[in-house]
């Protein structure tokens, strides 16, 4: 479904993506681990095209977003579902509004469908009856499910979650994990999640890669993470102070290429 193919991002000096090699298979549940501000969500721009790399590809379907514009691009981006780290709802819209908004601005449906898909889409989160509130009258949780319903509603073949967990607690954590794997199973759809959050990647993954330095540098099942030789892994995903990694190295590394 994606393969990423030798892309490079660089700001000023500093890398972020250095020669990025990932392929997603369709159909599974690829989660992107790494240090906060390791260029996670700098690679889900790349994807989106909302990026365009220094060099590289990425391949969606067999299309090349880094070659594509205008409506072509705005075509294969209607395939995306996008669910951002902070929800990112308008605050001025009700919840129905928020999740219908896709639809009714690129005017896919008539107005009756577009309310019928709001209602679907915020009963698979788990939030009916809710449409007339407003962002700032729910819990951290709900919005959260509320941005999940609004990536669902244009049936995207593509789900993009960006740290879905970050800010809320551990319960609610494990209410979002639960639905992101329900969701992925129900709708069969090919999702790629990034996170820091080790808990979250070990519930909701068919594979796990490890990105570190611009790179992927280890991809493999939970399972395989986990028992790990590679020293950079296994400290990440332990969350132990000592090893390769130190607490005070720069975020990203001059780029040389």
């Amino acid at each position: 479904m994606i393969e990423i193919i030798n892309l490079c991002k660089a700001f000023g000096s500093h890398a972020v993506l250095d020669n990025l090699n990932l392929t997603v298979q369709t159909g599974e549940t690829m989660v992107i681990i790494g240090r906060s501000g390791c260029g996670k969500s700098v690679l889900l721009k790349h994807v989106l095209g909302l990026m365009r790399p220094d060099s590289g590809q990425v391949i969606v379907d067999g299309k090349d977003v880094t070659k594509i514009e205008g409506p072509e691009l705005q075509k294969l981006r209607m395939r995306f579902g996008m669910v951002f780290q902070g929800a990112a709802l308008f605050d001025s819209m009700t919840v129905g509004e928020n999740v219908g908004f896709a639809l009714r601005e690129h005017r896919l449906f008539p107005e009756g469908e577009v309310r019928r898909r709001i209602t679907e889409c915020l009963s698979l989160v788990g939030l009916a009856d809710i449409e007339n509130l407003k962002p700032a009258e729910l819990s951290g949780g709900m919005r959260k499910r509320v941005g999940i319903a609004r990536a669902l509603a244009i049936r995207p073949d593509i789900l993009l979650f960006d740290e879905p967990t970050t800010g809320i607690d551990p319960v609610m954590a494990d209410v979002i994990n639960k639905l992101v794997k329900t969701l992925h199973e129900r709708l069969k759809v090919t999702v790629v999640l990034v996170t820091h959050d080790m808990v979250s990647a070990y519930k909701v993954a068919t594979r796990i890669a490890m990105m570190y330095e611009g790179r992927i540098i280890a991809t493999g099942t939970p399972e395989q993470i986990q028992s790990t030789g590679n020293p950079v892994v296994r400290q990440f995903v332990r969350g132990e102070a000592e090893g390769p990694i130190t607490a005070d190295q720069p975020k990203r590394r001059t780029f040389i290429g």
